[in-house]
């Protein structure tokens, strides 16, 4: 699975760890990735989106109604 949420695009964070001795090396910050399944009852039937925990909460604040419209302007397939 990717690790790219499809509500708000988050995606990972590159950088590097410093060890003790100052040794850089590479790493990556994951963003925190679920598989939910959300109702859709303008259509009935169950939809299933990669999210993050930030796109949990703006779906619970803004609705999934709202969230796929916003999907599908935007030119994603749901």
């Amino acid at each position: 699975m990717s690790a790219h949420c499809q509500v708000t695009g988050r995606r990972p964070g590159f950088g590097k760890s410093v060890s003790h001795s100052h040794q850089r090396t590479n790493r990556r910050w994951d963003p925190n990735i679920q598989r939910k399944t959300y109702y859709l009852p303008s259509e009935d039937r169950r939809i299933r989106l990669t999210v993050s925990a930030k796109g949990i909460k703006v779906i619970d604040r803004d609705g999934i109604e709202a969230v796929v419209a916003r999907l599908r302007a935007r030119g994603e397939k749901i």
